[in-house]
């Protein structure tokens, strides 16, 4: 049977905010200004930045993620939040409930947080295509394989399956080192989580 194999998407700390947010930051009806393309259709790393403070230090120069979201997240490693001083929990992208918050500071003013920072739980993109072909459902709880000098498992990485999804996996900084997820090594096998643990 053919191997579900994906390229593996390390991703740095960045943010999303909410038009609201970004008016404060940079001004009334300020754009975003797209700079590079990212995977995922639609959105994009931008040429502004902001600095991002918790309780112990401060992050500069922080990427926005656009486009504009309904309301502001923050995502980074574990590295990060302790680095940082935020105790910040593991969650799906939009999942914020009872999550800390931050400051952030762009060149017109600041905002103030009451939550939003998370750990991103990794997880899969998946187009339809693929998610028919492999058996794969929106929500489903898969495995990963990595080879490589530090070949190991990934459990509990998400599917997220839709027509705005194109397929790859995104994972953080700090799984990316745990794996050796560099240049030459960026391919993983996703296998059916209740298929390989009978």
């Amino acid at each position: 049977m053919e191997e579900f194999k994906v390229t593996v998407e390390g991703s740095g700390k960045h943010v999303h905010v909410s038009r609201e947010t970004l008016d404060v930051l940079f001004g009334k009806g300020y754009e975003l200004t797209p700079k590079k393309m990212l995977s995922q259709p639609g959105q994009y790393s931008c040429e502004e930045r902001i600095d991002v403070i918790g309780p112990k230090n401060t992050f500069k120069s922080v990427v926005i993620i656009g486009p504009c979201r309904k309301e502001d997240q923050v995502e980074m490693s574990f590295t990060d939040a302790r680095a940082v001083g935020i105790d910040a929990p593991i969650r799906m992208s939009g999942d914020l409930a009872g999550t800390p918050g931050c400051t952030l500071v762009g060149p017109n003013g600041s905002v103030e947080l009451k939550q939003g920072v998370i750990i991103a739980q990794r997880h899969l993109h998946c187009c339809p295509e693929d998610a028919e072909r492999f058996g794969i459902k929106d929500g489903e709880e898969v495995l990963l394989r990595i080879e490589g000098p530090r070949s190991l498992y990934f459990d509990s990485c998400i599917a997220r399956v839709g027509p705005t999804h194109a397929t790859f996996i995104h994972v953080d900084y700090d799984e990316v080192n745990a794996a050796a997820l560099f240049a030459g090594n960026t391919i993983a096998t996703v296998l059916k989580k209740s298929d390989h643990c009978k």
